[in-house]
This record gives C-alpha cells, structure tokens and sequence, in this order.
C-alpha cells in the first residue's frame, strides 16, 4: 500500500467524501482528493478525513481533474509506483481498492480497470452501457468488459502517456484504454460492485450514448496512431 497513491476526483461530494475518504485512509492508503470547482464542503469533509487536497477553480471536468492529480503525483517528492484512481460519490466500494493492487502485483499489468456487474445497471444504462462496451471492443480490436468504469489502478509509464490526453471530460478515461491497446501495455479486470446512491444521476444515457460513439471513433484513431509510433519507434 505505502507505494500506491489513491487519487479521488470530487465535485460537490461534500456528504459522500468522507467515508470514502476514511475507508481509504483505514486501509493506510494516502489520499489526494482533487476537488473539481466544487461550491460545496468538499475540500473541508475531504480534508477532515484524512486526504490531502489539491483544490481546481473552475471545475475541469473529470478528465482534466485526474490529469491534475496526476501531474501533482508526479511532481512530489515521493516516488509513487501506482495510481489508485475513484470516484468520489460513493459508487466506488474502498473495500475492493485491495484486489486493484493484487492484481496489478500478481500479473505487472500497467492498467488494472474495475469491471462492473452490468446486470446491477437500471435496464437502460444496462442497454447503453452494454452495447457501447461492444462497439468499443470492436474499434480496438479487442475485448474489453468495462470502457467507462472510473476505478482504476494505472502505473506511471500510463500516467505518463495519458497526460498527453486532450480530452477532459469522461472521454479521457476512454481514451486512456486506447492508448495502453495502441502501445501494447497489459491490461487486467478486477470484478467491483455496481453501487447507484439515492441521488438523482445528471447523466443522461441516450445523450451520453451518442457522445460515446464519437469519442469511440476518436480513440480508433488514437490506437492506430500509438501502433504507428511504435512501429517508426
């Protein structure tokens, strides 16, 4: 654990960061919780739990708040091996970040993503979500069970080539996946919990589908451009 950083992207999670901060910090996992413009008391509950904070003013979006983390990983004075990567709205059971680093441990993957159980979705996100993950695989040309899930464990030659992401919004997860396919880096699934609160979601899965399938065609072209590199390499 003392080699890994756990890094929770907030926005407005003031009565749900807490506990996912704690249960992190139980763990004995060091936190960096990256508060996204939040107009709340994120940072103060985030904080009193334990993490350190890394505050954004404005609001970046997902992409651009894990960016941020990673940059400010990379920079301290610690050296870490690994990024532990979660949301901070409670969606992400701490419990499991255990079975990230055993996994990652076990078989050197530089990618380890949290693959959800589809059949714990509402029917429409279940629908949405199930057929994006095929057209996904597709486009990369290979099988991948989970494109969108946020709990992650990424090493830092990732980290690294993933700052050169333009994408800030949920697309940079996306294309994170695109890049370790284009460059041949190993990828391992960890099974996780599907968790939904009793919050009302502001994602919209029609519309999401529909940015999904363009942000699907931008990361085909990021994995023949990452081969082409290896290849002139």
């Amino acid at each position: 654990m003392s080699s890994v950083l756990a890094i929770v992207p907030a926005h407005n999670e003031g009565p749900r960061i807490c506990r996912v901060v704690a249960m992190l910090v139980a763990q004995g996992l060091p936190v960096l919780v990256v508060d996204d413009g939040s107009t709340d008391d994120t940072a103060d509950e985030a904080g009193a739990a334990g993490a350190r904070i890394l505050s954004l003013t404005p609001n970046r979006g997902k992409g651009g708040a894990l960016k941020a983390g990673f940059r400010e990983a990379l920079d301290s004075v610690r050296s870490w091996d690994a990024i532990l990567t979660l949301d901070g709205d409670g969606q992400h059971d701490p419990s499991e970040a255990p079975a990230f680093i055993e996994t990652w441990s076990g078989t050197g993957a530089d990618l380890v993503v949290g693959a959800r159980d589809y059949r714990g979705m509402p029917p429409i996100r279940w629908f949405t979500n199930s057929v994006s993950r095929a057209i996904f695989s597709w486009a990369v040309g290979e099988r991948i069970p989970d494109n969108q899930s946020g709990y992650r464990l990424h090493t830092r030659r990732v980290i690294e080539a993933t700052l050169s992401s333009r994408e800030e919004g949920f697309a940079f997860e996306v294309e994170e996946i695109a890049i370790c396919v284009g460059r041949g880096y190993r990828l391992a699934w960890v099974p996780i919990k599907t968790i939904y609160g009793t919050e009302v979601s502001d994602i919209r899965p029609w519309t999401h589908f529909v940015s999904f399938v363009r942000v699907t065609w931008r990361a085909r072209r990021r994995v023949r451009q990452e081969r082409q590199a290896s290849l002139e390499d």
